[in-house]
């Protein structure tokens, strides 16, 4: 019968194969923790229902605008303003895009969220109370993805308004 001698290359394989589970389990405590502090941060916007008879409701004159013409290495911005003509507060939260070339940024009194896109991902939530207005501005960087021609792409915005709980601003150019 043979007999296995364990070298101390061995050991110190099974100790760095030992060490990298353990820093992947601990990584992935970390994400999941994370995602749970973000769904309970959304847990605490106000939830209603559209046969209350106070809710917010968001308003808005347009959901699509032309940038026109762009080079590659242009950046270019429009803005879209959303009122509250509903009788309770009107949450805007968890900003994405379409495209990582997009971003989104929501004013609300002078103070501006962070950037939402594509695979950004943040907790801010912003308030707007009865009869006041937001802007959420819709940047369009092409040179992050780059594309020629007729392009579209758009910003979305979460609402606790119950008959537009998703929100899509749409940004169109032709980039040269």
């Amino acid at each position: 019968m043979r007999q296995i001698v364990h070298t101390g290359s061995d050991r110190t394989i099974l100790w760095l194969i030992g060490g990298f589970t353990v820093l992947i389990l601990v990584l992935i405590g970390f994400v999941a923790t994370g995602e749970q502090k973000e769904a309970k941060k959304i847990g605490q916007v106000a939830a209603y229902q559209s046969t209350d008879a106070e809710k917010p409701v968001v308003t808005f004159d347009t959901e699509i605008k032309n940038l026109g013409n762009m080079k590659v290495s242009d950046e270019k911005s429009s803005d879209f303003i959303v009122k509250n003509t509903g009788a309770k507060p009107l949450s805007l939260f968890n900003i994405n895009s379409s495209c990582g070339c997009t971003a989104g940024v929501v004013t609300i009194g002078g103070q501006k969220s962070p950037e939402g896109a594509m695979h950004l991902k943040n907790s801010w939530i912003g308030t707007v109370n009865p009869s006041d207005t937001a802007t959420v501005t819709v940047i369009y960087r092409p040179s992050v993805m780059p594309v020629k021609g007729d392009v579209s792409r758009s910003v979305y915005v979460e609402t606790n308004d119950p008959a537009n709980a998703k929100l899509t601003f749409t940004v169109k150019a032709f980039v040269e």
